[in-house]
């Protein structure tokens, strides 16, 4: 079977990991010059994109923000998996609003803007504590700005007046007062039958994600249950066929949608040593139409971003349970470099780890990895 990958990073690469002892070979599409390319590589591969398009049996996407009139001559193929429409919705959070309020799936409580005068019924109808995020190409923190005392509300609204909001309207959404930040990794195949992995929790800082811990700390059936409804809820609604990473706020017994990737996603990666099953190994078990694996956790494990370094030691592989992903990228602030993968038999020794993973870093690349191994302990 073949799966070629509208996208050419990491996910790609991860991907093609997943698929090889399935049999499955994938071939990825560096979309910046529609040229097709090994996932590992990168080396172009002989064939021309629309060659790979007759010969794939599926087609799927790394990433969102793949350009249109290439969803577009994937879709007619009818082997673009999820379909275009479920694609365009992560990459533009207007689209992502709307579907969320038509499904009836709670949500932070927004306003679309599309001229900046419109930000004074924002805070009268919001209150005065916004965060304002780009419809589009915003991600990593990137396109998003905040609003924390109506007397900046000038301010704000003239460094608005120079963007075009009628062309990328902005999402205000009301700032939550939330207990934690979760996500849900779950997985749906053409036949249907869907299965969801145990909710992570998400460390961020400045609007990335740093740590992920799998299964969450002090997660109940019935909040598990929770995130498991609004995933079939969308899945279904949507008839999508792949990977879905729905991220979450936590406000008490309350899971709100903060937002959806269509793909596999970066608070999915501790499935590679964490779960029975990867979410890439199921992503493309989706997509090929084979049977969904085993999405249960094998432990406690957490996933470790390495931003915007190169310069660690790779003696941290001593560590029993550890596992370095390398993307093989030449290095660039805030930048995602690789990952490293940790799994324990409890919490308490996740965070023993995570502490001794501490000694082979540069800790100000890792700010939330002191403190979440600390958590972890205690």
């Amino acid at each position: 079977m073949r799966v070629v990958v509208y996208g050419a990073g990491q996910l790609a690469q991860m991907m093609y990991l997943a698929g090889s002892p399935l049999g499955i070979e994938v071939q990825a599409v560096d979309v910046n010059n529609d040229s097709v390319v090994h996932p590992v590589s990168k080396t172009p591969l002989d064939t021309t994109l629309a060659q790979a398009l007759e010969s794939a049996d599926a087609l799927t996407v790394e990433f969102e923000h793949v350009p249109e009139r290439l969803l577009d001559e994937a879709a007619k193929t009818g082997k673009l998996m999820p379909d275009i429409a479920s694609i365009l919705v992560g990459a533009d959070r207007v689209r992502e609003k709307k579907l969320l309020d038509s499904m009836q799936v709670p949500n932070c409580e927004h306003r679309i803007v599309t001229h900046p005068d419109q930000l004074a019924d924002c805070v009268d109808a919001l209150g005065d504590k916004l965060i304002l995020k780009a419809s589009r190409d915003g991600y990593d923190g990137y396109g998003q700005w905040r609003l924390t005392d109506k007397a900046d509300l000038p301010k704000l609204t003239q460094a608005m007046s120079q963007l075009n909001l009628a062309e990328v309207p902005l999402v205000v959404e009301k700032m939550m007062a939330f207990d934690r930040e979760l996500s849900l990794i779950g997985v749906r195949n053409k036949q249907g039958d869907i299965r969801t992995y145990p909710l992570a929790e998400n460390l961020h800082h400045q609007g990335q994600l740093h740590v992920s811990v799998a299964p969450a700390t002090q997660v109940d059936d019935e909040l598990q249950r929770k995130a498991h409804d609004i995933f079939v809820k969308l899945a279904e609604g949507m008839d999508y066929v792949g990977v879905l990473a729905v991220e979450l706020f936590q406000c008490g017994d309350t899971l709100l949608v903060n937002e959806l990737a269509p793909r596999v996603h970066n608070s999915g990666h501790w499935t590679q040593s964490g779960a029975v099953t990867s979410q890439f190994e199921n992503h493309l078990r989706a997509v090929c139409g084979l049977p969904l694996g085993d999405t249960s956790a094998i432990g406690p494990s957490a996933m470790v971003n390495i931003i915007g370094c190169s310069s660690f030691s790779r003696d941290l592989l001593s560590i029993d349970g550890s596992h370095l992903h390398w993307y093989g990228k030449s290095v660039r602030e805030k930048r995602k470099m690789g990952h490293i993968n940790v799994t324990a038999k409890s919490y308490v020794e996740l965070g023993e780890k995570l502490e001794q993973l501490g000694q082979f870093l540069p800790l100000s690349f890792f700010p939330k990895l002191v403190d979440e191994a600390a958590r972890l302990k205690a």
